[in-house]
């Protein structure tokens, strides 16, 4: 029988090998990840509103089947971000408005989720709304980074993030527009996938072709991530595009040799970005790695001419028209980063939304173009190191001033408009604080994408914590 503290450091396949066969049962897999919340949840602040009742009924429930009933997830424990909805949880979206919302019904890829046996037990903590890329808000406070409690977990699904890092699931949904999946994924030492736009169906969204955000998958594995992203894939009669993945193939990724992939480094965006020498210096590292392996590395980077307005006036004009009558009845309760978003969108024009829509179309094409000769492109997902937990956001990285809350997100969100998947797996350490590595593919290329991402991962075996964790970790300007 495996022990309690071992459970919970299994990848998620192997937790519901465990479950399926009967090794063991579902209630107590859930016992053991709701032990490890009581042991350091408190701290971190990953996993809020949890209904330890609610949980144990559906792993009851779970038991109760026939092996042959049980799906790809049985059993599996996990907490969904708090911005999708899960029947019988609160879903406040960080936001004191909605603070006593119970929700009725799951999401899309809640559903599926749950249809695949997954029981959950809580919501992820998010930054209000969530947006931005420090989980902190007015309802459920601060999300701290297991790797150091004093810094933070990233965002938007920083709580997600966090929750696996410490062991509280081994499978968590996230979302991402500017980089909720992959910041914080670098920040807390894990994988996180955004998936080419439509992968996972729109359906719960008021623009089922929005080209920015979309769900995903991550999980402390590649593997685990490409499983989850097999059961959140798929058509649904809601969404007009929603391309299908061989989904059997994400559930038995193929191996990958790295010899000949040519990879394209883009530590700096072409210039585009600021980074940390800290983080440079992981990336040159996983660089090197590559060409000892075999790849083809050579210093590129795609078109992310115009993606920047692009990404602004999209994202700009979506929270003006989400947001905009909320922030007119209740000011106070908006924090200033959404508030001058909103008002940014107020100001954008029908015109405007269309020549970005144009700029959107121009760099996808452009995209596709660079990856008929690029198999992958590497990349900071972060800019920075965690930075104190403190802080709302850098105001400098590397000698570069910020002009705003989004700016340090950069390396993440320039990429957004070219309709391409992306993922953040762990790259190394510096000091104790993890280093994303971002790795990008061509468009619909996710299951390429993950099976080559599986293979950098085995190359670098970076460990579940920095081999020297009491080293003091590199120092961030504010």
């Amino acid at each position: 029988m495996v022990e309690s503290g071992e459970i919970v450091a299994l990848g998620a396949k192997e937790q519901s090998r465990l479950t399926r066969s009967g090794e063991l049962t579902a209630v107590d897999l859930l016992q053991a990840h709701l032990d490890q919340v009581s042991r350091r949840n408190g701290e971190l602040n990953a996993v809020v509103a949890i209904d330890v009742e609610l949980a144990h009924e559906q792993a009851r429930r779970q038991d109760a089947l026939a092996p042959e009933q049980r799906g790809v997830l049985h059993g599996l424990p996990t907490a969904v971000k708090d911005f999708g909805h899960v029947t019988g949880f609160p879903n406040t979206l960080g936001h004191r408005h909605f603070v006593g919302a119970v929700s009725d019904h799951d999401d899309l890829h809640v559903a599926r989720m749950r249809a695949a046996g997954a029981v959950f037990y809580g919501k992820t903590n998010i930054p209000e709304l969530a947006a931005g890329s420090h989980s902190v808000n007015r309802v459920y406070g601060v999300t701290r980074n297991p790797h150091d409690p004093s810094r933070s977990a990233g965002g938007s699904s920083g709580g997600a993030a966090a929750a696996l890092a410490a062991g509280f699931t081994a499978i968590a949904d996230g979302s991402d527009m500017g980089g909720s999946l992959r910041n914080p994924a670098s920040f807390c030492g894990v994988v996180g996938v955004r998936p080419t736009p439509g992968v996972v169906p729109n359906a719960d969204t008021p623009n089922v072709f929005d080209p920015l955000a979309t769900a995903g998958p991550m999980a402390r594995t590649v593997e685990d991530a490409a499983l989850l992203l097999s059961v959140m894939n798929g058509e649904t009669p809601d969404v007009p595009y929603a391309p299908e993945l061989d989904r059997a193939r994400l559930r038995e990724l193929r191996d990958r040799d790295l010899s000949g992939v040519r990879v394209a480094y883009a530590p700096d965006l072409g210039g585009r970005v600021a980074v940390e020498p800290a983080v440079r210096a992981v990336l040159d590292d996983v660089a090197r790695a590559l060409e000892a392996a075999g790849a083809i590395v050579e210093h590129d980077c795609p078109d992310l001419d115009g993606s920047d307005s692009a990404f602004r006036t999209l994202r700009a004009a979506s929270f003006a028209a989400g947001w905009g009558p909320l922030l007119a009845a209740e000011p106070e309760n908006f924090n200033d980063f959404v508030t001058g978003n909103i008002r940014e969108g107020e100001r954008v024009s029908g015109a405007d939304v269309m020549r970005a829509y144009a700029e959107v179309t121009r760099l996808t094409r452009s995209a596709a173009r660079f990856f008929a000769g690029t198999d992958l492109v590497l990349a900071p997902a972060a800019q920075v190191l965690p930075f104190p937990v403190e802080w709302d956001w850098p105001r400098e990285v590397a000698g570069t001033a910020m002009t705003d809350y989004l700016d340090w997100m950069r390396a993440a969100w320039l990429f957004t408009p070219l309709g391409i998947p992306a993922l953040s797996l762990p790259g190394g350490y510096s000091g104790r604080l993890p280093v994303g590595a971002q790795l990008l593919a061509g468009p619909r290329e996710d299951v390429k994408l993950l099976e080559l991402a599986q293979a950098v991962e085995t190359l670098l075996a970076v460990p579940a914590a920095a081999p020297e964790a009491s080293r003091p970790a590199a120092s961030l300007t504010s």
